[in-house]
This record gives structure tokens, sequence and C-alpha cells, in this order.
């Protein structure tokens, strides 16, 4: 088959490393890399050669591309990729799908519309990890009770991009869709109403720098998440992904620290590397016998042979490349994308009117 012809929209962390995954997939060729400023990034050795762009319709007029990898900040996404898919472009697009529950849909229809593949970055779907902690969610019983947060202590590079990326969304929406499409993956059920708190901690942002949402779902099980960023973040318990059930309970065991020096580098919170990686999943047996001692010591999952972040992003174009090809089904990952965005932006509604959200 010939290469997918893909244009690359955003060169930021993210853009980035889905850049080099197009480089190095025999699959896909780059026709384009297109950024706002483009002429002031720094472009990584592997991608020098291929032609830049400043402004979408120009670079989508130039290239004529098959596919368009938006990954730029938020509040583009929506637009960009309903332009694409206009133009006959399938869509690989970084979390969040919008800004707004309205542009959301408006993503999804059009992508049904014109019978485009659309896919989310939700790279945690691609995770072994992460797939396992879900399976293994599944024989905890109901009600599930999930505790989830990723704090970001903001330094150096992270400073910026966390300062810009609050002009678009509060952590707790930017970096919740992921964690609460865990959450609804684990409980197979419903939400039914989010709770919100939030607080201004950094003098530099003008919205909520931290917060918490809670949710509930209509089969009683109940989830928190919690992220903040900025540089009074604290770097003790940045890491928490727990489950609990009847039966017991799994933990993710974060991958232990490399002495970073925290006055001249990124801080591990905030190293994009270490948002994922694990060391092991810990698996606790609730049942007591007529002791009422454990019958069953924890169970230990070791996860150390995981996929870089790179590799994740490798394997996420790979399953962009097959539902081109293979015209695979996307329409529950689609719908699941919407339904995330709509907790996080119900937690957010719920900070600024100081209410419970209900959620039809």
């Amino acid at each position: 088959m010939n290469p997918v012809r893909i244009l690359v929209v955003g060169l930021g962390n993210m853009g980035r490393s889905h850049a080099i995954s197009y480089h190095r997939n025999p699959g896909f060729e780059i026709v384009g890399l297109m950024s706002r400023s483009i002429q002031s990034a720094t472009i990584p050795d592997e991608l020098q050669g291929y032609p830049l762009f400043e402004d979408f319709d120009g670079a989508m007029a130039a290239t004529k591309p098959d596919a368009v990898s938006i990954n730029s900040w938020p509040d583009t996404h929506a637009d960009y990729a309903i332009r694409a898919m206009e133009a006959g472009a399938h869509v690989f697009m970084e979390k969040p799908i919008a800004t707004t529950i309205a542009d959301a849909r408006k993503v999804v229809a059009t992508a049904r519309r014109t019978n485009r593949k659309l896919v989310l970055g939700y790279i945690l779907r691609v995770h072994p990890s992460w797939i396992k902690f879900i399976e293994l969610s599944k024989t905890l019983g109901k009600p599930l009770v999930m505790r989830m947060n990723l704090n970001q202590q903001s330094n150096g590079p992270a400073w910026t991009g966390h300062k810009n990326l609050m002009d678009s969304l509060i952590p707790i929406v930017d970096c919740g869709v992921h964690y609460v499409d865990v959450m609804c993956q684990m409980t197979g059920a419903r939400p039914a109403r989010v709770h919100g708190i939030g607080a201004k901690l950094w003098e530099a942002a003008d919205k909520p720098n931290y917060g918490h949402l809670h949710v509930t779902f209509d089969d009683g099980s109940v989830g928190w998440y919690e992220a903040g960023w900025g540089p009074m973040m604290s770097e003790t318990a940045y890491f928490v992904k727990d489950v609990i059930g009847p039966n017991g309970a799994v933990s993710m065991v974060p991958a232990s620290s490399e002495g970073k020096d925290k006055l001249t580098e990124v801080t591990d919170s905030a190293d994009i590397d270490r948002h994922t990686k694990t060391d092991m999943l810990r698996y606790h047996h609730a049942e007591v016998g007529p002791d009422k001692n454990f019958v069953k010591p924890d169970d230990f999952i070791s996860t150390e042979d995981e996929p870089t972040h790179q590799e994740l992003c490798d394997r996420e174009q790979a399953l962009f490349l097959r539902a081109i090809r293979e015209d695979i089904d996307l329409d529950d990952a689609m719908d699941a994308a919407v339904n995330s965005l709509e907790i996080v932006l119900a937690a957010e509604q719920s900070i600024n009117e100081g209410r419970v959200v209900e959620l039809k």
C-alpha cells in the first residue's frame, strides 16, 4: 500500500513525539510540519528537511494530506479537526477532543458524516500496564472506589508549558480526561453527578491551578481525581493510582525516583516520561479466614518492561494506521472521548458555580 501522507500540526512535547513516530513508520509519509511559531521552534534532527508551515490553511492547500495529526493548543483542536475532515483527511488528535461539549459533539458528528477516521490521543488505552490495571479492577466487585491524581511541579520548560496550557484549560480538565476515561472503563457505568473544588495558588495564572473532582456513577461506584500545576506544587504523593472494591484493591506502584537535581532540571512530577511509568501493580486480596487474617498475600505484578513514552506514541500511530487501512470501527472510542470531557467540564462548572452538577 502507498504510505499515508500526513501533515503534523503542533511541535510541542506530544507533537514532536508523534512526528517522530510517523518518521519511523514506513506506513506514513510526513508532507509537512505546521506550527504558528515554526520559525522559532527547535526541530529535532530526525525531522529536519520536511516542509515547514506557519498557517493551517496554507499547509493544507500545499500538501493535500491524507491525514492530519493535531497536537496544538487545546482551543484549536475542534476547529482544525473539522476543517481537516471536511477536506477529506483522517485525523489523529491529542486530547482533549475540544474545550466545550458542543464542539466535541460537532467533531464526532463531522467524522461520522464525512466517513473519516478520528483517533484520539488517549495514551493510556495503548499502555499495557494500564490495560492490566483496568482488567484487574473488574475482578474487585462493585461498587468501586477509584483514587487518582497527577500533580506537577512547574519549573524550567514546564513553567512556560503549564502557564500556556492554562490559557485553554485548567489542570483537572486537560489531564483529567485520561483518568476519568479509565474510571469509566473500570466501572462500565454512566456518570451520574460531579462535584469539583479548586484554588488559585499561582499568581501567573488567572484560573484555578489546583483542582479536585469527585464523580459518582449509577452503579454506586465513586472516584476522585486531583491535578495541580505550578511552582508551588508538592512533589509528595503526585502519583496515586488506586482502585478498591469489595474483593480487594489494585494499586500502581510508581517508578522509583532517579534523584534529579530539583534546582536545575524539570522535576519528577513534571517529567512527561514519568506520568505513566510504574514499577509494578500491587493486587491486594480482601478475603480473611476464620481467624480474621488474610487468606492470600498480596500479588506483585512487575511492569518494569513497559514501553517508553516514545514507544507508546508509536503504538498510538500504529493504531491510527490500522484504523485507516482496515476501516476499524471507532464509534465507542469517540463517544468515550466526549463522555470523559463532559465529566471534567462538569467539574469545572461545579467549581465556578459552587454546586454539584447532575449529568443526564
